[in-house]
């Protein structure tokens, strides 16, 4: 390859537009890239349109006589789902955790790749491999399988073999772990502040369970780590003592590292921009997770390229990934299912998400015997759901309607569904506690009422009414903390469809609470809690 090939290899490009475009055409010309990343709000409309999207830039880069591209994004279930309509609604990481199922986090993985191989996707940001030990962790949450680092590492490496059973590539990520991190490195530069000793110990034990499940690629974090690198310690993305230090020579990952979104604020952006590219390069990445931004093309594109002219051992890094990048491009042509559209939701794969769902609703309070729910027909039941929020840009969850009410009708039909504001104000509060008179029983529904003090305030208000009141946690667990006297509480780790189905069929004794907390509560309940 010349310069100009090994340059535009390390380049995964990102696109305004769900349409192949002239300006498309025209980036795959000028910067020959590896390959292009899709994401929800630019390029995914419905799975007809990706596969024609996919086919589009395939064939160009044919015709230009490129390799064929790597085409990746974030399909992880649960609450990011970068393609959602029409795939299968799987609960994710979190409710895999509670379930405690290696199986279905395997059958999850093959789920996932062969509904992304029938778009032609061949590349999935998936899965997490952060052990979520910080409950304040803002980026990370249910999209972890839990808190105990040898539970996580089964479950990831079984969703590694699942995935790239289907011919598609898994990238366990976000190395060297972001699960205990109290800031979004979307927003700034998180801090790791653990001895290499407690690293080996929690956040590299996934990893090195993907790594010996042949995981084909590993995305880096943009987090800082001083016991590492020092006080003023660069992201873990520009760190050559982390990327090949550690990943590479200590857990002997030999794969493609390819990093987080560089227009992430953790990471220098402007003029800048080209510059950390080639310090990334230098610190051990092979492939460049670029912004949708042309001018971040061209200043990635310059930055590599001045680096390329002047500095021999630079050629040799990039000569070195392109090794890396052609080995994958090979295992993926040798490997490629084709499936057609129709696997997208079929009724298999909505079998693995049922099962899910049903294995991982945890009961974790009755204390006042109020479930099974018994009720005559003529009794109203509140039910009250948050409109569900987008928390991070690594978030999609304002694409789903949760469908709690309707799941409930199925059993009951005198319900009344109130969908209230994320965060609501003291009116909406006021008015929601109006509605629920008379009712006989409320269901409130949370959605990480942990960090929402408005969320909270309504749940205590219920409690404090004396309405019968079952409180269940639609996303992370830790929301009880908020209101820790609430006699009736439940997890679901999922606003998905089949996760508000089961939770419908346990409140109403049709199915048994089968769950178990995949991370503790603190100062409540210890992880793997469930009440028998």
């Amino acid at each position: 390859m010349n310069s100009v090939d090994l340059i535009g290899q390390k380049l995964l490009l990102a696109f305004q537009g769900k349409q192949f475009t002239p300006e498309m055409a025209q980036s795959l010309a000028s910067y020959k890239p590896g390959g292009v990343t899709f994401f929800r709000s630019f390029n995914i409309g419905n799975p007809e349109q990706v596969k024609k999207l996919v086919s589009d830039l395939q064939n160009h880069a044919h015709n230009l006589g490129l390799p064929p591209l790597l085409i990746g994004t974030d399909q992880e279930g649960g609450q990011l789902m970068a393609v959602g309509e029409g795939t299968t609604p799987l609960p994710g990481n979190m409710a895999l955790g509670a379930a405690g199922s290696t199986k279905l986090a395997r059958r999850t993985g093959e789920v996932l790749g062969r509904e992304l191989a029938a778009m032609g996707i061949n590349m999935n940001y998936a899965p997490c491999c952060d052990v979520n030990v910080n409950p304040r962790n803002p980026v990370i949450g249910t999209r972890s399988f839990g808190e105990d680092p040898k539970q996580v590492a089964l479950m990831a490496a079984a969703m590694v073999e699942g995935i790239q059973s289907q011919g598609v590539a898994a990238v366990a990520k976000h190395f060297p772990g972001h699960g205990d991190t109290s800031a979004d490195s979307h927003l700034g530069l998180p801090s790791l502040p653990h001895s290499l000793e407690r690293l080996q110990s929690v956040e590299f034990i996934p990893f090195q369970a993907a790594i010996d499940a042949d995981v084909k690629l590993t995305m880096s974090a943009h987090i800082a780590m001083p016991a590492i690198d020092g006080n003023d310690a660069p992201p873990a993305t520009l760190s050559k003592a982390i990327l090949t230090g550690l990943l590479r020579e200590q857990l002997g990952f030999e794969g493609v590292i390819v990093s987080d979104a560089m227009d992430m604020q953790a990471i220098q952006q402007g003029e800048n921009l080209g510059e950390e590219c080639a310090r990334a390069s230098t610190a051990g990445i092979d492939l460049l997770l670029m912004t949708a931004d042309p001018v971040d093309h061209k200043r990635a594109w310059n930055g590599l390229t001045r680096s390329y002219q002047y500095d021999l051992q630079f050629r040799v890094t990039c000569e070195h990934s392109a090794e890396r990048i052609e080995h994958l491009k090979s295992w993926l042509a040798a490997h490629q299912t084709k499936p057609g559209l129709e696997v997208l939701g079929c009724a298999d794969h909505l079998a693995v998400a049922d099962e899910i769902a049903e294995r991982s609703v945890t009961l974790v309070r009755n204390d006042a015997h109020l479930l099974p729910l018994s009720l005559d027909q003529d009794q109203r039941i509140g039910v009250i759901i948050p409109q569900p929020a987008d928390l991070t840009p690594a978030d999609t969850s304002s694409y789903v309607v949760p469908a709690l009410a309707s799941s409930i009708r199925e059993f009951h039909s005198n319900v009344d569904e109130i969908v209230i504001p994320f965060a609501p104000n003291e009116s909406v509060i006021q008015k929601v506690l109006e509605q629920v008179q008379g009712a006989a029983l409320v269901i409130v529904g949370t959605i990480n009422a942990f960090d929402c003090p408005a969320q909270a305030e309504l749940v205590n208000k219920l409690l404090q009414s004396g309405i019968p009141t079952v409180v269940t946690a639609l996303r992370m667990p830790y929301d009880l903390i908020s209101f820790d006297k609430a006699p009736t509480y439940l997890c679901t780790y999922s606003i998905q469809s089949p996760s508000m189905v089961a939770l419908a069929k346990i409140l109403f004794g049709k199915l048994k609470p089968q769950g178990c907390l995949p991370v503790s509560i603190p100062g409540l309940y210890p992880n793997g809690y469930r009440l028998v």
